[in-house]
């Protein structure tokens, strides 16, 4: 077991139940163009960064604006239904306040640029409760490249060795191991298991105890 001096948390889907707002903003945004996005389509992109995922629709999606001038469409949208909608997980939020009582540092790593996480951790009432915060627009290389865990350790002051990550999507758990860190997925949907193999740990329900005995 290793001795942990940091946890980094993933946001969207792993500290509030974010993804399928996503979801619907990218729903709405795309149907102006004619174009349906598949929920196994969907699933691929989960977890990636905003111009990653704008680069898969925009080889799709004839007449699709550039990622700089669809952004405020998208994002405008999507801050419409995270103020109204959004919910943070509270077994999360538990998990945190816990290990922050226990003296572990607490941080979020996010592909979602500056402004969108920002404005999730205010919605959820997140924004006090972490050490550092790292968005994906921070760093050169989205997950499922360990950018963001390395950064978020490199401002905590604290060796990856050293850390552990909890994601609940593919490209974060990947992130996480390429950081060389000790990394739990939480398994938000039945089925997500599978998915999430790759990952040191799979847990249905985040507590404090289930990540410090990974």
């Amino acid at each position: 077991m290793r001795e942990l001096e940091a946890v980094i948390f993933d946001c969207d889907g792993t500290l509030v139940d974010s993804e399928p707002l996503a979801r619907d903003a990218w729903d709405r945004t795309l149907a102006a163009y004619g174009y349906t996005v598949s929920d196994a389509e969907y699933a691929q992109l989960v977890g990636l960064p905003y111009p990653r995922v704008h680069g898969y629709f925009a080889e799709r999606v004839a007449g699709l604006p550039a990622a700089e001038a669809l952004w405020p469409v998208l994002s405008g949208a999507l801050f419409e239904l995270i103020d109204a909608l959004l919910e943070p997980f509270a077994d999360a939020v538990d998990t945190v306040r816990a290990l922050h009582a226990r003296g572990i540092a607490v941080a979020v790593a996010s592909s979602s640029p500056r402004e969108r996480l920002d404005r999730t951790l205010r919605r959820a009432g997140l924004a006090g409760l972490f050490d550092v915060t790292v968005a994906g627009d921070e760093v050169r290389h989205g997950k499922p490249a360990p950018d963001l865990f390395l950064e978020a350790a490199r401002r905590l002051g604290v060796a990856p060795e050293r850390c552990a990550v909890i994601e609940d999507a593919p490209a974060g758990v990947a992130a996480g191991i390429e950081a060389g860190m000790l990394t739990v997925a939480v398994a938000r949907a039945p089925g997500d298991e599978v998915a999430l193999a790759a990952a040191h740990r799979v847990l249905e329900h985040l507590t404090a105890e289930a990540v410090l005995s990974a």
